[in-house]
């Protein structure tokens, strides 16, 4: 059999059969490379289990957690100069220890990820992962992390990473079927990335690191609660205790939402009063805060997962607005 000449854009399927014309293989011609079609099955595996590790450590949770890391680090006085060799080493072991953290939370609610619709596809709540090889992963994830944090940094920001690690996975983990206090518990491994990435930068705990946790702490209760208002059937199910009230979404759980968000406006103020932004970031932020708290009066108003979904998205906007603006008027 003689075939034409194949052209670089062209995909050409070639089988080889036996006498009765069963196929016993096929190739794959392209851009003038040969791949034998029995490597694809192995290929959709190790993209399957590559899919599974992003999904264990939820990426844009961990991202999100460890860019306000990495903002509290460039805040910190000692740092003068923007060093990309220090920015992809802080990134790398705050993702590794808030991946560790991720994923023992998801081997300790196995059993609720699988009755959640949001969570039942998670790698071991689906079962495409065991309960061995999620604990692996964590332990050996989250002492990578603490020591590039320990070895590149200092020692007390991998101690905090650690102390962070432990307070999210062992205490506010398994409280949240307990009590709603589990969300105040949360809020502080929650913030204490702000303390980690000031560590790092500026070798103590001075004052502007306490002043961005304050920030993250308190913006959690308005962001965690509207989520947990939108996803409130889901939780209910799976036995989570996460609004302030036991009636589910009332007007008690917005007005906490406002009260919350009123709280960052006075600390919101505090970084231009001793040095660590100038008067555009103190208008920005002073904007991004009142702009929340307008988000979560419209929640208690209208009482609707609409309003809360919308104190969610705001939240996620008004966190990243917050520290940016901080960190280019730097003073």
């Amino acid at each position: 059999m003689v075939e034409q000449e194949l052209s670089i854009s062209e995909k050409i399927k070639v089988f080889n059969t036996d006498d009765f014309g069963h196929r016993k293989f096929s190739k794959h011609y392209k851009q003038g490379t040969v791949v034998n079609e029995s490597s694809q099955p192995a290929n959709r595996a190790e993209r399957a289990v590559m899919k599974d590790y992003l999904l264990l450590i939820k990426p844009s949770l961990s991202i999100m957690v460890v860019f306000s890391s990495i903002i509290s680090y460039l805040l910190a006085p000692k740092v003068v100069a923007f060093d990309w060799k220090m920015v992809v080493l802080l990134f790398a072991g705050g993702m590794l220890v808030t991946g560790s953290a991720n994923a023992i939370n998801q081997v300790v609610e196995k059993e609720t990820d699988a009755v959640m619709k949001r969570t039942a596809k998670r790698p071991i709540a689906a079962g495409r992962m065991s309960v061995l090889h999620g604990w692996v992963f964590a332990i050996l994830s989250g002492l990578a992390g603490i020591l590039i944090l320990g070895y590149f940094f200092n020692w007390l920001s991998a101690g905090l990473a650690a102390f962070s690690l432990f307070l999210y996975a062992f205490i506010y983990t398994p409280l949240k079927k307990v009590s709603a206090i589990s969300v105040l518990v949360g809020a502080f491994p929650g913030a204490l990335p702000c303390l980690i990435g000031w560590a790092a930068g500026d070798d103590q705990l001075s004052l502007g690191g306490w002043v961005l946790f304050a920030i993250q702490f308190l913006w959690q209760f308005p962001h965690f609660w509207a989520i947990a208002w939108v996803a409130h059937t889901d939780y209910s199910t799976a036995g989570f205790k996460l609004l302030p009230s036991d009636k589910g979404p009332t007007k008690f759980t917005a007005l906490q939402t406002i009260i919350y968000s009123l709280l960052l406006i006075p600390v919101g103020v505090i970084p231009y009063y001793i040095e660590m932004n100038g008067l555009i970031g103190l208008i920005i932020v002073s904007l991004a805060n009142i702009f929340l708290v307008v988000q979560c009066i419209r929640l208690y108003r209208d009482m609707s997962v609409k309003s809360a979904r919308r104190v969610m998205f705001s939240s996620y906007i008004h966190l990243p607005v917050v520290l940016l603006a901080m960190l280019f008027d730097k003073v």
